[in-house]
């Protein structure tokens, strides 16, 4: 389902989602309100993405929504003016949550507002961000907690790991040679969005 969010204390504005013509929503998603889609990305089936109390929600080309996943956020307007506590940046535009290139959302996983999670990562099922920032080329393992943090690039976090603070986020290892899931990122892209050209040559008449 794809929808536009109401005008309400929280919005001046009614808001649909742009979604590019190459990705692929499946019937049983939702995709609502202030939300930006890119080329190639697959929200797979009981997916909520809805930008209507924080937005703008944006996910990068190639990025996957896997199965239960969650996207939401805390509000960015009241009394018509910007919560900048509520945002994050990326190349001078601000964002409710930003989701870069070529990430993987693993099932269940829940990504709230304000959030940021770079390019080439990979979050792992039933993980939660919150208020955190993700870098480039991660691999959050399953079962994961970040609340108030920053992960630097190529950085691992440990499954069922949960992190509230910096000086530990700043201790994670990095992403080794010999690291077992270095490359499940490249492999879980490329399955999805196979998944959304596939999809999308059955769906159109």
């Amino acid at each position: 389902m794809i929808h536009k969010s109401p005008n309400t204390n929280l919005s001046s504005s009614e808001y649909s989602p742009e979604v590019d013509r190459t990705a692929f929503i499946h019937p049983l998603a939702a995709v609502i309100g202030h939300v930006v889609i890119g080329k190639k990305v697959f929200v797979a089936p009981f997916a909520s993405v809805r930008g209507d109390e924080g937005y703008p929600i944006f996910l990068g080309e190639e990025s996957n929504v896997q199965d239960g996943v969650v996207i939401h956020a805390l509000e960015t307007e009241r009394d018509g003016k910007p919560v900048e506590a509520n945002l994050v940046e990326d190349a001078g535009k601000k964002y409710a949550v930003y989701i870069g290139r070529r990430v993987s959302l693993s099932h269940q996983v829940q990504i709230h507002g304000p959030a940021f999670v770079g390019e080439d990562t990979f979050v792992g099922m039933k993980s939660l961000v919150f208020r955190s920032r993700v870098g480039r080329g991660c691999v959050v393992e399953p079962g994961s907690i970040l609340m108030g943090v920053t992960i630097g690039d190529a950085r691992v976090v440990p499954a069922g790991t949960v992190l509230r603070d910096q000086l530990q986020a700043d201790s994670l290892p990095r992403v080794a040679e010999d690291y077992p899931l270095k490359s499940l990122n490249q492999a879980v892209v490329r399955v999805n969005t196979g998944l959304a050209a596939g999809y999308r040559k059955i769906s159109l008449p």
